[in-house]
């Protein structure tokens, strides 16, 4: 990773922040971004002196070249993407719009993949190849009931990573995604104290969804992103990889099912 430049969407903190971070610790050069400046700002200040961040918001059609763009003036390249922004608003069918659709699947799926054209375009023209890695969700493969555009978008993202993970890597450039289950995040903790749940909610969770006797961090989430960034994951090209503490095919749940 030493050297490298690498931008990092939504970064300002949760898993975002915490790849962001990581990279930097094994050499590369970060760049963050997301929608806030002074959050930003403090991001990049408690990461390392010198990081550069960016102020742009993926509704925007022309958010993905700015910010690709962005990091090639301030660094001169970039190696690699880790496409983690996106929206986590709750849906059922019943409270879902049309226009909700259209902006989770603008934020969580188109810019993402225009975001991959703008730095693929850019890697080409370098030719050195260079990795991209998508965050996407367990949820993919079906969803929980109140997570139906979410979990749509995060599907599709999937696809576009084994889409394109079959036509890169003759450029030597790797695409692959994580679908990452239940993680501790900031923003995971502002969603459950809007929906009404006490301080303490993640000792409430029965232990079938934290079998470790926790939920993923953003850190062990961080270090799975950055192996599929690194060569250390070379040559696999897209793949979709679950980051779980259990199967989501399969699994029975209830730890004593078998005794009722």
């Amino acid at each position: 990773m030493k050297g490298r430049v690498i931008l990092v969407t939504g970064s300002n903190e949760g898993i975002g922040f915490a790849i962001a971070r990581l990279c930097h610790d094994r050499g590369a050069i970060v760049v963050l971004h997301g929608l806030e400046t002074c959050a930003l700002k403090a991001s990049a200040n408690n990461i390392g002196a010198g990081v550069k961040f960016i102020v742009a918001d993926l509704m925007d059609t022309g958010a993905p070249d700015k910010i690709i763009d962005f990091v090639i003036a301030q660094h001169g390249r970039i190696d690699g993407l880790v496409n983690n922004a996106g929206m986590l608003d709750r849906c059922t069918l019943e409270t879902a719009s049309a226009e909700l659709a259209d902006r989770m699947f603008a934020v969580n799926f188109r810019a993402p993949l225009m975001l991959t054209k703008a730095a693929v375009a850019a890697m080409v023209a370098q030719g050195n190849g260079g990795s991209i890695v998508n965050i996407g969700s367990v949820n993919s493969s079906c969803g929980a009931p109140t997570l139906l555009i979410y979990s749509a978008t995060k599907a599709a993202l999937a696809t576009m990573t084994r889409n394109l993970g079959a036509s890169l890597g003759r450029d030597r450039i790797r695409i692959n995604q994580i679908d990452v289950g239940w993680t501790a995040t900031e923003s995971e903790h502002r969603i459950q104290a809007i929906e009404g749940q006490p301080e303490n909610w993640q000792e409430m969770i029965p232990s079938d969804y934290r079998p470790s006797g926790a939920l993923l961090s953003a850190k062990q989430v961080a270090r799975h992103a950055v192996f599929w960034l690194s060569d250390e994951s070379s040559p696999v090209n897209g793949q979709v990889n679950e980051v779980e503490q259990y199967p989501m095919i399969g699994r029975a749940f209830g730890s004593n099912w078998s005794d009722d």
